[in-house]
């Protein structure tokens, strides 16, 4: 991969859209309601993420995946997402997402806001249905600071020019390993530990930041 001048890595849900997507996915189920609480749960980091989401995830079981379009059509990107994606490609920076929510919804939405790297969790499907079971290893706060670490090393970045942008929890590990923590729209345990806290909900704040 080219080198690059730095790297900004978002966490998604509640930082880069405005949505926990699987919240939205439970509603197909008609779980919505336990499957937020659970979710603001684990973003304050009251209890292990990934054993939250496997139980997250098995209220799942069952939604169809034609589902996923009516999904997609309710997430809303973060005000000022795609300004701050586009004032880091001109100033020669990378923009990568690394999410605990699903490739399923990420692989449409971040092409689509210009991310030039992401990765996320997997759902698992057999006959065009959710299984209630996630594929694989679950990323989790040591798996998000693993990808920065990982893609600052392929675009030879070195670490005091990273970004981490997150807003629970589970972003901690990542913000602590980036040059810059920015806690986001971002739970109290959040914006106590992070480098910069942003108040408003728009990404564009972000943009005096950059390198």
């Amino acid at each position: 991969m080219p080198d690059a001048r730095f790297l900004v890595v978002f966490d998604a849900d509640s930082t880069l859209i405005r949505n926990e997507v699987i919240e939205l996915i439970a509603d197909e189920a008609g779980r919505g309601r336990e499957v937020a609480a659970a979710t603001e749960a684990a973003m304050r980091g009251e209890v292990d993420f990934a054993a939250s989401l496997r139980s997250r995830v098995e209220q799942l079981a069952g939604v169809p995946l034609a589902s996923f379009t009516r999904v997609l059509s309710r997430v809303e990107p973060t005000p000022g997402a795609r300004e701050l994606v586009e004032a880091i490609h001109r100033r020669g920076g990378v923009a990568a997402v690394v999410s605990g929510g699903f490739h399923e919804i990420l692989d449409v939405v971040a092409p689509d806001l210009g991310i030039d790297v992401w990765r996320a969790n997997r759902l698992v499907s057999s006959d065009a249905v959710l299984t209630g079971e996630v594929d694989g290893e679950i990323i989790d706060a040591a798996g998000k600071a693993a990808a920065l670490r990982e893609w600052a090393r392929e675009h030879n970045v070195p670490t005091d020019r990273t970004i981490a942008i997150g807003d629970g929890a589970n972003d901690l590990q990542m913000m602590d390993a980036a040059g810059l923590g920015v806690a986001f729209n971002a739970k109290p345990a959040v914006r106590r530990q992070a480098d910069v806290v942003v108040g408003p909900v728009d990404l564009a704040q972000v943009i005096p930041l950059l390198p």
